[in-house]
């Protein structure tokens, strides 16, 4: 997830693109740059770093002179962060400048086709591969919306582009796929940007633009025409009623509810490129090893709970042995490693200290070191042999949601892709999870505005609890631990996930009714057992909420029903119905949710 901001109008257009910039850099820091045409030239100023940095290095050049201009912060996903890979990029004739947000899927196929012609490439970005297409063909003679058209015919993914042409240098184009773009109109100017962040000091009257459409702009001007085949609606000019702040979460009041119902969306981003639409697996960076004989995940946290998770799916589809550490603990034990001997790390952010300090003992016994992270560029990402990128986006809010999220699919398509090709996860098996998978997406984005009603319903309920117990079996029990993870962090209720068969071996010493119990009652080939220790609850006076589904048949109550869906597809209903539990606790109590006391995004430090 990336920034754009596109300016044409009356005022100095690179002043007002940094502005811009500077209100987009929560979607992505690790480079920024900014194009511009100035006596006849096409300039272009790109800087590695934030967005404080380019501001620093525009200057001169004739920058205050520019009426138009493109600029873009990045989240590096092709490419690691540099001046090279930062956006802008320029055409073969170094004429037309594009930024991008979004992921080309044939870039490579793309590229190779102009490389045989003899166009050069600079850059390691899949970006730079399109605004090379657009160019090919501007080069052949069309205009630019039949150039547009040729390209982006060939162009497979999502995007969201904009255009400055030297020869037109107060006119820009626009076109969107998946991906957002939204046109900002003024008094005698317009802007174009990823979200009415960038703009909303300038104007709230936006028009939202659909996929496939082209906007071209010039000035006050704005123009919208539709891609051959497409259908469109007409286009009106909406006046947005947000503050700055509301804006950049997209009208919601925290960070963190809008990244727990992003999840749809990054389970999309997670499969491009990965599970096609006929359903086969594409696993590239995984599928380039042999299977291992054994693998040891280690991880601190969510990232540890998503890992004891992918323990259970690695295991059941691959019979692959799993052990799962805790990071901070790995690192002053005496591991049974050694060469051959495969090591999963995993890190949101890919600098945490303690996993970067497993991985640094798991280098030093000469084990094949595999990382699992959201940031490209970052430590465990060049410090590890492999590396298999999230593409969650950036996560805002201190507790982490959409990247468990994301964490949970990729350990899921590992194990599919060592389940095939180690021979344990049959054909008709591995067609159906895959099918599932593409659909799984819809299936939780449909359910995702009901499950928050009854999140909150509950929550407010029983807000008033000094503690929680979390209870789940087998592939549940890392979610119940997630669970108590999150009302911990966020609404500071003490709260404990334990399995559920262990509730006789000490825990139920402290069930009275005045401690809640949320227990993970998944109508799966576990659904008895977990009922038979409900009950155990319930005969000493528990409240028990269960979060279930139709068709059950537990003496519980509260029973929370979410769709079913099949073992493990399930398991990321459950999760968003967990983070939206804490979430609207937290709200209730009046808590600082996306900054909660004591805790930071990344622990970069032991």
């Amino acid at each position: 997830m990336c920034g754009i901001i596109a300016y044409s109008g009356p005022r100095q257009a690179v002043p007002v693109c940094l502005d811009g910039l500077s209100r987009l850099e929560y979607r992505g820091y690790d480079s920024a740059g900014v194009a511009y045409v100035s006596e006849g030239a096409m300039r272009v100023v790109k800087e590695r770093g934030k967005v404080s940095v380019l501001r620093e290095a525009v200057s001169g050049n004739g920058a205050h002179k520019s009426r138009a201009a493109v600029a873009h912060t990045r989240w590096a996903t092709h490419g690691e962060p540099s001046r090279v890979n930062a956006h802008p990029h320029l055409d073969a004739s170094g004429g037309l400048a594009m930024v991008h947000n979004g992921i080309l899927e044939n870039y490579l196929e793309l590229k190779t086709e102009m490389e045989a012609e003899g166009i050069r490439f600079d850059s390691q970005t899949d970006s730079e591969v399109l605004v090379k297409l657009i160019g090919r063909e501007l080069a052949r003679g069309l205009s630019m919306n039949e150039a547009l058209a040729a390209a982006l015919e060939r162009a497979e993914g999502s995007y969201a582009i904009t255009l400055l042409d030297r020869g037109n240098p107060e006119r820009l184009w626009a076109v969107r796929n998946k991906s957002p773009l939204v046109l900002g109109v003024g008094e005698d100017e317009c802007f174009l940007a990823s979200d009415v962040t960038a703009f909303l000091a300038h104007t709230r009257e936006v028009v939202h633009l659909d996929d496939g459409e082209v906007v071209e702009v010039n000035g006050g001007s704005w123009n919208v025409t539709r891609a051959p085949g497409r259908a469109g609606r007409r286009k009106l000019v909406e006046l947005v009623d947000w503050d700055v702040q509301a804006a950049r979460k997209d009208g919601h009041p925290h960070f963190m509810l809008k990244e727990i119902l992003e999840q749809p969306k990054v389970i999309r981003d997670c499969l491009t490129g990965r599970v096609t639409a006929d359903g086969a697996l594409r696993l590239d960076e995984v599928e380039a090893r042999p299977v291992p004989s054994k693998l040891t995940i280690l991880a601190c946290g969510t990232s540890y709970y998503a890992g004891l998770w992918g323990k259970y799916v690695i295991e059941r589809l691959a019979k692959v042995p799993v052990e799962v550490h805790v990071a901070s603990e790995f690192r002053y034990e005496e591991p049974v490693l050694g060469p051959g001997d495969h090591v999963l790390v995993i890190s949101q952010s890919g600098e945490t200290a303690d996993t970067l300090g497993g991985l640094e003992l798991a280098r030093e016994r000469g084990a094949e070191l595999l990382g699992l992270c959201n940031v490209v560029g970052s430590s465990i990402a060049r410090g590890v042999d492999t590396v298999l990128y999230t593409q969650a986006g950036p996560e805002i809010s201190v507790a982490s949601t959409k990247a468990m999220c994301s964490q949970m699919l990729m350990l899921l398509l590992m194990a599919v892709s060592h389940g095939r090709r180690n021979g344990s996860l049959a054909e008709e098996a591995e067609r159906e999870l895959l099918d599932g998978l593409l659909g799984l997406a819809d299936s939780v984005e449909e359910s995702l505005d009901t499950i928050r009603v009854q999140a909150r319903r509950l929550a407010r309920e029983y807000a008033h609890a000094s503690h929680f117990l979390f209870l789940g079996r087998g592939i549940f029990f890392p979610l119940a631990m997630e669970g108590a993870l999150k009302l911990k962090e966020i609404s500071y209720i003490h709260a404990e996930g334990y399995p559920s068969g262990e509730m006789k071996h000490g825990p139920i010493a402290l069930i009275d009714r005045d401690f809640p119990t949320l227990a993970l009652a998944q109508r799966d080939r576990l659904y008895a057992k977990v009922k038979s220790n409900l009950a155990e609850v319930r005969a000493r006076g528990g409240p028990v909420i269960a979060l279930t589904n139709p068709g059950h048949d537990l003496d519980v109550e509260r029973a929370w029903e979410i769709p079913s869906l099949p073992e493990p597809l399930n398991t990321f209903m459950v999760l968003p119905a967990l983070q939206l539990f804490a979430y609207e606790a937290a709200v209730a109590l009046g808590r600082d949710v996306d900054q909660p006391r004591n805790l930071a995004k990344s622990v970069t430090v032991e």
